[in-house]
């Protein structure tokens, strides 16, 4: 029974939050979600005999008092994304207790919705039992807290993952296409055709291959373009040509007219898009960087550009944004900037699995999502 239970919990917890609306509305979406649960129960076979409704409202119950016990502090730099995101907890999960950094409620709070949070953080919020990024990334929690031994998750949003293959279906078809070309000679006003490419001409290679560099090289593959991964460790998807480790980033490379960047920010992929990966690219080979600013040197790519080994790159993410307008990126030929746009997660994505997490911490529940501090991933 205690296995059904949790598995009630689950269902009516995320039953609920399909449901954000505030106070008695909740409370009716939750009591909705135990009759559902069991009837569930029955039809799919799952137990002969459902728990009786008095017992599943119990559970609601239940839920509607461990929420109303969990306390959630907003950990960031940035005091316009906290207010934002608290309004909408206010409203969506009016049971759960929020407060932000400064309030002396947050020494109180066993769970952080993080991004770049103070290293002080422990020091300031001594009872906290999990630490959960608002974001896929977690490198903005720094090496202090990723080393601190408190339980760190992040977010995965299916939303975000398609919001990024468009981003990067876009850049792949601007080269495939020729729109560089165009655009440049639009500017010069000359009329110049030239021959369509088909993509499966296109060799595109995805650095990392997680969950959301797993999902952009097989929706690659569905656009008929010839695709190539490379991670840390050796994975498989169907037909993509997979590497693995610096012995097989060379023949990776190789076999690459365009690179996406989509790796995590970690010691070993600081600076790893450089003059040593650019020069292992074909001529006229193009990057693009999705993942974060500090993989790439600035400096070496606008000289592979300069020497014209490398076509074009599509750049994101930048170490400090917005970028400088001093910054000579902006206007190095070949160089297409868009301001950290590729693609985030949903207001509800963020907020659902930081409720989800922070229940199943209180219940000692397995917690979505968690990361191996060692690897930062």
């Amino acid at each position: 029974m205690k296995s059904l239970n949790c598995a009630v919990y689950d269902l009516i917890g995320r039953f609920a939050a399909d449901w954000p609306v505030a106070g008695s509305l909740q409370v009716g979406a939750i009591k909705a979600g135990a009759w559902f649960c069991r009837r569930l129960c029955v039809s799919s076979g799952i137990i002969k005999t459902a728990p009786p409704l008095w017992r599943l409202c119990h559970l609601t119950r239940d839920f509607t008092t461990m929420s109303a016990d969990l306390k959630i502090v907003f950990a960031t730099n940035d005091n316009a994304l906290a207010d934002r995101l608290i309004s909408r907890m206010e409203s969506w999960y009016p049971h759960v207790s929020v407060c932000k950094l400064d309030d002396p409620a947050a020494a109180e709070a066993e769970v952080a919705a993080c991004w770049y949070p103070p290293e002080d953080l422990l020091q300031r919020c001594p009872n906290l039992k999990l630490l959960q990024a608002i974001s896929a990334g977690v490198d903005h929690i720094g090496d202090a807290l990723l080393a601190s031994g408190v339980p760190i998750c992040r977010v995965v949003d299916e939303g975000q993952k398609h919001g990024m293959l468009e981003y990067v279906l876009w850049g792949m078809l601007h080269y495939q296409r020729d729109f560089d070309l165009a655009l440049a000679n639009q500017a010069n006003k000359v009329w110049k055709l030239h021959p369509q490419r088909r993509p499966g001409r296109m060799r595109v290679g995805v650095m990392g291959l997680g969950q959301l560099g797993g999902y952009i090289a097989e929706g690659l593959v569905s656009f008929g373009y010839s695709v190539s991964g490379w991670s840390r460790t050796d994975r498989h998807f169907d037909q993509v040509s997979c590497y693995a480790g610096e012995a097989e980033m060379t023949e990776f490379l190789a076999n690459c007219d365009a690179i996406i960047n989509l790796l995590p920010l970690t010691p070993a992929t600081d600076g790893i898009l450089n003059a040593s990966l650019f020069e292992r690219l074909p001529q006229g080979a193009v990057v693009m960087n999705c993942g974060r600013g500090e993989h790439l040197n600035e400096a070496d790519l606008i000289a592979a550009l300069a020497s014209g080994h490398l076509r074009g790159a599509i750049l994101d993410v930048f170490p400090k944004e917005p970028l400088a307008q001093d910054n000579p990126l902006w206007t190095t030929p070949g160089v297409v900037i868009t301001p950290h746009m590729a693609s985030s997660a949903s207001g509800k994505a963020i907020l659902g699995q930081l409720v989800d997490n922070g229940r199943h911490v209180l219940e000692g529940l397995p917690l979505m999502n968690l990361v191996d501090s060692e690897q930062g991933y």
